[in-house]
């Protein structure tokens, strides 16, 4: 037994621990642990990767126990890509926020911690009751994120943030408490098998209990219609936790694309919610672009592009086409590193304009504008998905796989919205200048944690070959569910 697996939950739970124990307010030992915890994890998201590279799927027993009886983590191709892709994002959110930010409230690096430990924890459970559990660790921990830093407007966003996650937190356990009256088990295999078996009473019980499960993974995801706290929770956020933020809504996406492809990619309940989903989608990218065009400050755009990789992926999932499954997950990279990217050259540019922010407006010029001007130039060009950079290719992929009429014009709509939104606010923010700024001229360390994530989307590009080989092995694995279900139960399958 490897016990690798369960190191991305162990280290930012101890890392956490120990930040919340130290009292005596040194900065400096809390960034260190913090940083030096993120690289452990990034080096043992790396190993879990190469563990998983040939396909094994490796499972973990908590306490020896077999399943469905014990708990267990579970990791194979996709888990292992999903916490490889949590620890390259969270090393440089944190190198941002280590700059200042993390001194705007107590336990900053413990919260932190325990958000990434929630995070990968949702990636690699294997039973839908520690789903849970994993979630309301991230989210707990979010809340005290969210509201880091204080301010209005930032408590009245991080409100409704909480009353809504609370609100899908009773729904997700009434779902839990449906399928195991029905099935009698919450172990995710089990479950897939079970589930199959249903007739009567209690098929129709599980029927509600997965579509409650939806609309959960719809509001962890932020689809449309539960997506209206996303804007305002993201844009009012410090930059660092914004940049983590970006891998949020991708648990929700996960959630739905794990449960979906054991339980309900054939048999009596084959796409159930999947046309409800679909059209969910739809609308959400439809809604995203209204957002972008109309958004007043540069955060709120890109939060709202968040928005729209959430409805082009979930459309894309919802299509059913097993082919776009690979560019899907390409692009799930390409969207998460770039939003989070772009959530930094924000709050740099709401730095550099002085009391004018990141507010779409005429302001003053700002200090290194030159840099961060190109910088924007960049991120923009790779996250509306115009070529030479990963955008593009994971928008060709997605076209060139899924061939409904309905889908292509909105997608190539929201790349087009995408562009105006960015092309306004770069022509505002760095050439309607109106004097000389007040603000401040960005560190080294800051755009370096830019460099770090921005510099990604030509290396996807580069090896865009190689990683879509991989991503399409990650999508053959998952549409294989009786590799994930022989390896959890053996000989009980």
């Amino acid at each position: 037994m490897s016990h690798w697996i369960i190191a991305p939950i162990l280290i930012p739970a101890l890392a956490g621990l120990f930040l919340l124990m130290e009292v005596r307010e040194r900065h400096r030992l809390r960034r260190w642990t913090g940083l030096a915890a993120c690289v452990a994890s990034l080096v043992v998201g790396v190993l879990l990767v190469q563990q998983a590279w040939d396909g094994t799927i490796t499972v973990y027993k908590l306490g020896n126990w077999e399943a469905p009886f014990g708990i267990v983590l579970v990791l194979d191709r996709l888990s292992a890509l999903m916490v490889l892709l949590t620890a390259v994002l969270a090393f440089p959110a944190l190198i941002y926020a280590s700059c200042g930010d993390d001194r705007k409230g107590a336990n900053f690096h413990g919260l932190f911690q325990f958000q990434l430990m929630g995070i990968n924890g949702a990636f690699l459970t294997g039973d839908l009751f520690n789903l849970f559990v994993f979630f309301e660790v991230l989210l707990i921990a979010s809340y005290g994120l969210a509201l880091h830093g204080r301010g209005p407007e930032r408590v009245k966003a991080g409100l409704h943030y909480v009353v809504l996650n609370l609100v899908g937190s009773g729904l997700f356990l009434l779902a839990l408490g449906l399928i195991y009256g029905t099935t009698g088990t919450l172990n995710m295999a089990d479950f897939g098998v079970k589930a199959q078996a249903l007739t009567g009473s209690d098929a129709t019980l599980l029927r509600v209990a997965v579509l409650l499960l939806w609309i959960v993974f719809g509001l962890k995801a932020a689809l449309f219609p539960l997506y209206f706290w996303l804007p305002a929770a993201y844009a009012g956020a410090t930059a660092g936790v914004a940049a983590l933020f970006a891998i949020m809504t991708k648990v929700g996406i996960y959630a739905i694309l794990r449960v979906a492809t054991l339980a309900f990619a054939a048999g009596p309940f084959a796409g159930l919610g999947q046309e409800a989903l679909w059209w969910l989608a739809l609308v959400t990218l439809a809604m995203a672009c209204a957002g972008v065009l109309g958004a007043k400050r540069l955060a709120t755009a890109v939060a709202y592009l968040v928005v729209m990789s959430v409805g082009t992926l979930v459309a894309t999932l919802a299509a059913g086409e097993a082919a776009a499954l690979g560019p899907a997950l390409y692009y799930l990279i390409h969207s998460t590193l770039i939003c989070a990217a772009l959530f930094l050259l924000a709050d740099l540019v709401a730095r550099g304009r002085g009391d004018v922010g990141d507010q779409l407006v005429a302001g003053p010029a700002i200090l290194g504008g030159g840099r961060l001007s190109l910088l924007f130039f960049i991120a923009a060009i790779a996250v509306v998905g115009l070529p030479p950079l990963s955008g593009f290719i994971g928008k060709v992929g997605l076209l060139r796989t899924v061939a409904d009429p309905l889908f292509w014009a909105l997608l190539l709509i929201a790349g087009l919205c995408g562009l105006i939104a960015m092309s306004r606010a770069g022509s505002t923010l760095f050439w309607r200048t109106t004097g000389e700024s007040a603000g401040l001229r960005p560190s080294r360390r800051r755009l370096l944690a830019v460099l770090m994530l921005l510099g990604l989307s030509p290396v996807m590009s580069i090896w865009a070959e190689p990683l879509l080989q991989w991503t399409s092995a990650v999508a053959e694995q998952l549409l294989t569910p009786q590799l994930y279900i022989q390896a959890v139960l053996g000989g009980a399958a």
